[in-house]
């Protein structure tokens, strides 16, 4: 039977013990197969991908979900009645959902990236995730994916923020403002800012998803997931 990588990795894990709170499982891991580990590790991890994705970029993803949703940058916020008292309170609006809408469109992108990071899961990764915090699979796609996440966002964003006046109004004088020290860097353009959101939104909700896996395990479809994780 063909070894893959991660089977091997996990297998090397999961028959060398480890000191603290993980040395106590031990004996439940002794019990799986290094193809079973693999197979419960990469179910749980797509579930809570598959889930956050699905979510966030149907339509209205952010905007129906207040955890998430993506707020006017703070200048624009503190600005919205001033707007509004000269007639651009309709843009400022039209700008808010403009964003959200980006990120859910953004946020569509995401799969081919999440799978090619469980592709390339490391020993150290693996044994992270499994004895790790209850978001550690979570902390993994970040430090994994947020580069090449961010490079496909961003033109996404840009497609449908470049549609509307104050955004580049915004970004002009955002810009002027950041090179002076009163804004930060991110909140200096209008694609960034989104961008940056976006992925924060949905390292949440694949972080809420991983949480309850963890929690509950044996509520699970994957038979293989409840075995794998009901051994933490």
């Amino acid at each position: 039977m063909k070894r893959t990588a991660l089977p091997l990795v996990l297998g090397a894990l999961l028959a060398s013990p480890w000191s603290g709170a993980a040395a106590a499982t031990s004996a439940a891991f002794d019990a799986l197969t290094a193809q079973e580990a693999a197979g419960g590790l990469r179910g749980a991890l797509s579930k809570g991908i598959d889930v956050a994705v699905s979510q966030l970029g149907a339509h209205n993803g952010f905007l129906n979900d207040p955890k998430v949703t993506i707020p006017l940058p703070e200048p624009l916020q503190k600005a919205e009645r001033a707007l509004s008292l000269i007639g651009m309170g309709g843009e400022a609006e039209e700008l808010r959902q403009t964003m959200n809408h980006a990120a859910e469109n953004a946020v569509s992108q995401a799969r081919p990236v999440f799978t090619q990071a469980l592709k390339h899961m490391t020993l150290a990764d693996a044994k992270s995730i499994l004895t790790g915090g209850d978001d550690a699979g979570t902390q993994y796609f970040r430090r994994a994916t947020s580069s090449q996440l961010t490079a496909k966002f961003k033109p996404v964003v840009a497609a449908q923020t470049a549609k509307l006046g104050l955004a580049r109004k915004y970004n002009e004088y955002a810009g002027k403002a950041a090179q002076v020290g009163l804004l930060s860097s991110e909140a200096a353009n209008l694609d960034d800012y989104v961008t940056s959101r976006a992925l924060d939104g949905l390292f949440s909700r694949m972080a809420d998803e991983e949480r309850a896996i963890r929690k509950d395990p044996l509520g699970q479809a994957s038979d293989l997931v409840k075995k794998v994780f009901g051994a933490l």
